[in-house]
């Protein structure tokens, strides 16, 4: 086995990351729809021989990070190594071994070198459309959301399954998108594949086992090292979110003991009949990304950056169900495991925890374009962000994951929703020393010609972002139609003409709000943040 010195190390382990980039960009370029092309909602990794996440693509949701392990396991039972061969491509969107909600299809595929499997490259992408009612809270099984794929083939020594195929496209509305992003996670597989091997070739390198253990292991020991700084201690909280109907408790504790985290879910309350359980795989995904921002956040995501975190829940919580709940909404609770672990290490590490932020938003609209054309898509709304030491939060920014938010053109043109308005709503930010970031308020016009169906999942509408360390909360999520207070869960409809008016949450603020420099409150105020005494 070959040993690398730091430098060659960090070159090769460059590369790599560089070369999971370029499958995110062929990812974006030939998708068909705004999910990926605008939204960025995928991930891009590669793996060695033997299944170890070498490293994620920078542009990728970081969450994805901490199922792809698990996904590619589940595909390798499945599928063992030793029987694949070369143009193979696995796939599934099962929510309990992928990434916790049917819309999202994994795509993987062996990378072979002399006919001699050398690693995988995978993909991660939220479909346009899986059946069903669509992404949405109010489900009551799995089966209402749509088509649940298990492990299977869909590319077969690079002969595709055409059966596979023909049963999405008839079970999708519109499986032009749904098969053509599809087609593009393959693609940009493929161009992973091309560019591994001739790193590969470039480098000299029979295998890729001896790079993963050095990368693993210098990931591993920095993660350590920085989780050590953490005082030993259990550290816990809870916190309450909007469920269906009625409160949901999430309770967590953070064990962190020498340069070992473990993190435990008891004391959370159970599954309900909405689309917003979480599969655990999700549960263990969000708790890796907590300790990662909060320990050394610009190290690559690999397969060592997770070791020394250990995640449980107890089977039958929230954030541990099984089929067949529904989970479709899963981020609607998921989500809130970054400020519920945040609020826990906030004792241990007031520096770098941040007060709550205001959460991602998300709705999907159905229905037809004004060219008579069938539209299904996901808007990306971002309220503010939560303050931390040191730094405001960021106005309008997508929190805990990082979409993009949606370019207003592209939207009008691809669903003919006009957008009237968008702007910064002012004294939506917590107050504090450090001012948490405001929301917006956003108006959509249906300008289509036909009736429109929007499902509505957002939270943050009775508990707001909390501040911390005595900042302020963030301002609420606000919805209207034509003037009128709608459920911000319901299914709607809205007519040709009608408007929906969305007044995002704002983040929580840090620290006392009379210790604010006089400067930045002025600033605050000519920017339009702060209207007002």
């Amino acid at each position: 086995m070959t040993h690398y010195d730091p430098i060659s190390l960090k070159i090769l382990w460059d590369r790599l990351v560089a070369i999971a980039d370029e499958l995110v960009l062929s990812l974006v370029r030939t998708s068909f729809s705004m999910n990926v092309r605008e939204g960025y909602d995928l991930s891009c990794m590669i793996f060695d021989a033997n299944a170890r996440l070498l490293t994620q693509g920078s542009y990728s949701v970081p969450s994805f990070t901490g199922t792809a392990p698990q996904t590619i396991a589940h595909m390798l039972r499945v599928y063992p190594a030793e029987t694949l061969k070369p143009g193979d491509v696995i796939i599934t969107n099962d929510p309990w071994m992928g990434t916790g909600h049917l819309f999202d299809i994994n795509v993987m595929r062996p990378v072979f070198r002399d006919q001699r499997l050398v690693g995988f490259t995978m993909s991660v992408t939220h479909l346009p459309d899986i059946g069903g009612k669509g992404i949405a809270s109010d489900c009551t099984e799995v089966y209402h959301e749509g088509l649940r794929l298990p492990v299977c083939k869909l590319r077969d020594g690079g002969v595709d399954n055409d059966l596979l195929l023909e049963v999405i496209a008839m079970n999708v509305r519109v499986p032009e998108q749904t098969v053509g992003d599809l087609m593009a996670n393959v693609a940009c597989n493929e161009v992973g594949g091309r560019a591994l091997l001739e790193f590969m070739q470039e480098y000299g390198l029979a295998e890729l086992e001896s790079l993963s253990d050095g990368i693993n292991a210098q990931s591993e020991a920095a993660m350590r090292a920085h989780i050590a700084e953490i005082p030993d201690g259990i550290y816990c909280n809870a916190i309450p979110v909007e469920g269906s109907g009625r409160p949901i408790k999430l309770a967590g504790s953070v064990e962190v003991s020498g340069s070992d985290v473990a993190i435990d879910f008891t004391g959370t309350d159970g599954p309900v009949r909405a689309s917003i359980n979480v599969p655990f795989c999700y549960t263990r995904a969000q708790s890796n990304y907590v300790i990662k921002c909060l320990t050394i956040p610009d190290l690559p995501n690999n397969e060592g950056a997770m070791r020394p975190i250990a995640v449980g829940a107890p089977e039958d919580c929230i954030l541990n169900v099984q089929p067949p709940w529904p989970t479709g909404a899963r981020h609607s609770v998921g989500h809130f495991i970054v400020p519920l672990l945040m609020g826990a290490l906030a004792p241990a590490l007031p520096d770098k925890v941040q007060a709550d932020a205001a959460m991602m938003n998300v709705f999907s609209v159905q229905g037809r374009h004004r060219d008579g054309e069938e539209v299904t898509s996901l808007f990306f709304l971002a309220g503010g962000l939560g303050a931390m030491q040191g730094l405001d939060g960021r106005a309008v920014t997508p929190a805990p994951s990082n979409m993009t938010v949606m370019p207003t053109e592209i939207w009008e043109n691809r669903t003919s929703m006009t957008i009237e308005r968008r702007e910064i709503l002012a004294n939506t930010g917590g107050a504090g020393q450090w001012r948490g970031g405001p929301g917006q308020e956003v108006v959509f016009r249906n300008d289509t010609g036909h009736l429109l169906e929007l499902a509505l999942m957002g939270q943050r509408t009775e508990f707001p972002a909390k501040g911390l360390a005595g900042g302020g909360d963030g301002g609420l999520r606000r919805y209207e139609v034509n003037g009128e207070p709608v459920d911000p869960k319901a299914r709607i409809e809205l007519s040709p003409g009608d408007r929906i008016t969305m007044r995002e949450a704002g983040g929580g603020g840090y620290g006392d709000p009379t210790a604010r420099d006089e400067h930045a409150v002025r600033l605050d105020q000519a920017r339009g943040f702060v209207i007002g005494e």
